[in-house]
C-alpha cells in the first residue's frame, strides 16, 4: 500500500526497518523532522555535547555490537564537526552511518546566505566517507539507506553519509512499503586459492598469524588454526584480543617491536587476516617477507596494496579460515607420514620461542614503558574479562596499554588507529556503555587528548551509568614534546597549564579523584565501576624532556 511520508519519517522508518535501535546526535533547526519520529519508531537517542563526540560514540557502538552505528547531525558546521569521526571510522573499517539535512533541491549554486549554507556537503563528506548520497525524492530515502546497509553487510565496512534536502525532509510524498537491503551471505574464497594456501601451510615449518580488525568475528577460527599449526600470533591495534593475549602462542600487539618485525620477516609463511599491514600498524617501514605471504581479506584491493599477497584469499574471515582449517586437515590426511592430530608438523617449542620474544620486545622499551606498566597491571586486576576499554591517541595507550594490558576475546579494546584522532576515548566509552550498559566500560586517555572532548563528561553524567575515565597527566602533549626534543628543538607549544580535571568532572555532575600509586588506582577504579555517573581518575606523570 502507498502512504504519504515526509522525508524525515522516511529516514527513521528505513533505519528502524534495518534494525537500528540507538542513535547519537544533536538536534538542530534543520533536522527536527527526523527527531520528531525517533520515539514513535522506537529509536533511543543519546545527545553528546559535540557532533564529533556523536561520531566517536556511534563508532564505538558499531565496534562492540557489530551493528552499524548511526549519528544524526544538522547542516553545515555540525556535519563538518563530525567529519573527523567519519575519517577515523573509514581508517578503521567501521560501519558508521551519518544522516544530515542538506540545502533544498532547487537551492541556487550561487550563495544566497541560507543558514548553515556551504558550497557542498556531499563533496566535503566524500573526502572521508565511502560515499555521500544526496537523495532527490522521498522514496529515494529507502534506496539510500538500503545502499548503506548493503555496503555494511557485503564489503569492507566503511562510513557513509546520507543527505536529505531540507524541503524533502518536511514534504510528504507517496511512498510504498519500506525497501530493505537484500540478504547476503558472507563471501567465500576461491577454492583453488584455498587449496594452494592449505598446501603451503601444510608444508611450512615456521608459520605466523598476523591478525587485524577484520579477524574480529573469526576469533574461534583464528585460535583453532594457530593451535593446529603451532603458529605464534601477533596482532595490530585493531586486532588486539582476537586471540587471548595471555595464550602461550600470543605475542599481542607487537608489530612495532624491531625484534618482532625482524623475526616476522624471517618466517616461512605469514598468514595475515583482516589487516592492511600498513605503516600505522607497524610504526615503521613495511618489512619484506622472506617467505610466502597469504592474505585473507574481504577487500580484494588488499591483495595488492602495501605488501602484495603471494596467495590471496578474498572473502569473509570466518568463512575463509573455517574452510582453511578443514582444508589443512584434508591435505594432511593425504600424507601417510604426517601426524594425525595436527595438520602439519607443528614447530616444537613455539610457546617457549614466543615467551622469549615477548621478553626481548619488552626489554626494548622497558625504560620508556615502565612508568605505565604497574598501573596497567592494577587496571587489569580490577576489570572483568568482558570489560571494554576505550583508548586515545596518548602515550599511555599506544606505548602502554596496547602491548601491556592483556585482553581476551570476550573483552574489547577500542583504539583510534590509522587516522589517529585525539579525544576518542571518552565519547567512545559512552557509545560502548550505551550498547552494553551491564558491562564494565573504562576510558583511558592522556590530559591533552581528553580535553578534545572533555565536555562529554556532561553526557556521561546525564546517562548516569558507572563510567571510569583514567587519565595519565603529563602536563601537555607528551609525544610531541619528546619528538621535538629528539630533533634537538626547544619544545614549543606543548606544555599546557595544569587543569584540575577531577574538579572539572565534579563540575559536570560526576566524580573525580587523583591517585599516585597503582594500589590507589585499583581502589579508585573498583569504586568508580559501581558509582553512577563518570568518575575521572588522574595519574600524574613527570613531564618527559
Amino acid at each position: 500500500m502507498t502512504s504519504a511520508l515526509t522525508g524525515g519519517e522516511a529516514v527513521v522508518r528505513a533505519l528502524a526497518a534495518h534494525g537500528v535501535t540507538d542513535a547519537f546526535g544533536i538536534p538542530g533547526t534543520h533536522n527536527l523532522e527526523i527527531y520528531r519520529h525517533l520515539v514513535p519508531y522506537g529509536i533511543r537517542h543519546v545527545t553528546p555535547r559535540h557532533e564529533q563526540g556523536a561520531g566517536y560514540a556511534a563508532d564505538a557502538y558499531a565496534r562492540v555490537t557489530g551493528r552499524p552505528g548511526v549519528a544524526l547531525t544538522t547542516t553545515g558546521p555540525a556535519l563538518l564537526n563530525i567529519a573527523a569521526a567519519v575519517g577515523q571510522a573509514y581508517s578503521d573499517s567501521v560501519p558508521l552511518l551519518v544522516v544530515s539535512p542538506g540545502m533544498p533541491l532547487r537551492h541556487p549554486r550561487q550563495s544566497n546566505g541560507l543558514l548553515h549554507e556551504m558550497r557542498s556537503q556531499t563533496e566535503a563528506l566524500r573526502g572521508v566517507a565511502a560515499f555521500s548520497h544526496r537523495v532527490s525524492s522521498v522514496p529515494e530515502v529507502d534506496a539510500a539507506v538500503a545502499r548503506a546497509f548493503t555496503l555494511f553487510r557485503t564489503g569492507r565496512p566503511r562510513p557513509v553519509h546520507i543527505e536529505v534536502p531540507l524541503d524533502l525532509l518536511e514534504s510528504a510524498e507517496p511512498s510504498g512499503p519500506v525497501r530493505l537491503a537484500p540478504p547476503a551471505g558472507p563471501p567465500a574464497a576461491d577454492p583453488a586459492a584455498l587449496a594452494e594456501a592449505a598446501a603451503v601451510l601444510g608444508a611450512a615449518r615456521s608459520t605466523v598469524l598476523v591478525l587485524g580488525g577484520g579477524a574480529r568475528a573469526a576469533a574461534a577460527e583464528c585460535l583453532a588454526l594457530a593451535e593446529a599449526l603451532g603458529a605464534p600470533v601477533v596482532t595490530t591495534a585493531n586486532g588486539k584480543g582476537v586471540v587471548d593475549e595471555r595464550h602461550p602462542l600470543s605475542l599481542g600487539v607487537s608489530l612495532h617491536s624491531p625484534a618482532v618485525r625482524k623475526w616476522l620477516a624471517e618466517r616461512e609463511v605469514i598468514l595475515a587476516v583482516g589487516t592492511e599491514l600498513a605503516e600505522s600498524d607497524i610504526w615503521g617501514p613495511l618489512p619484506a617477507p622472506a617467505g610466502t605471504l597469504i592474505r585473507v581479506d574481504v577487500d580484494p584491493a588488499q591483495m595488492y596494496a602495501g605488501i602484495p599477497a603471494d596467495i590471496g584469499l578474498v572473502g569473509d574471515a570466518r568463512v575463509v579460515l573455517g574452510a582453511l582449517v578443514t582444508a589443512c586437515y584434508d591435505h594432511d590426511s593425504d600424507d601417510a607420514d604426517a601426524p594425525t592430530d595436527v595438520p602439519n608438523d607443528a614447530p616444537t617449542g613455539a610457546p617457549t620461542d614466543v615467551s622469549a620474544l615477548r621478553t626481548v620486545r619488552d626489554d626494548e622499551t622497558r625504560a620508556r614503558d615502565a612508568r605505565w606498566v604497574p598501573y596497567l597491571r592494577a587496571v587489569r586486576g580490577v576489570l572483568a574479562e568482558d570489560a571494554v576499554v576505550t583508548s586515545d591517541s596518548a602515550q599511555c595507550c599506544y606505548y602502554g596499554a596496547l602491548p601491556h594490558l592483556p585482553i581476551g576475546p570476550t573483552g574489547r579494546y577500542l583504539h583510534p588507529t590509522g587516522f589517529g584522532t585525539l579525544g576518542y576515548a571518552l565519547p567512545a566509552a559512552i557509545g560502548a556503555k550505551t550498547a552494553y550498559p551491564e558491562r564494565q566500560v573504562v576510558a583511558l586517555s592522556g590530559d591533552g587528548g581528553l580535553q578534545f572532548s572533555v565536555q562529554e563528561l556532561a553526557t556521561a553524567a546525564q546517562l548516569g551509568a558507572p563510567l571510569p575515565v583514567v587519565v595519565f597527566d603529563n602536563g601537555g602533549y607528551g609525544e610531541i614534546r619528546e619528538e621535538m626534543a629528539a630533533r634537538g628543538d626547544v619544545p614549543t607549544a606543548v606544555d599546557l597549564p595544569t587543569v584540575d580535571l577531577p574538579a572539572l568532572a565534579r563540575a559536570y555532575g560526576g566524580h573525580g579523584v587523583a591517585v599516585r600509586t597503582p594500589g590507589e588506582l585499583a581502589d579508585a577504579l573498583a569504586t568508580a565501576l559501581i558509582t553512577p555517573g563518570p568518575t575521572l581518575v588522574t595519574v600524574p606523570e613527570e613531564p618527559s624532556r
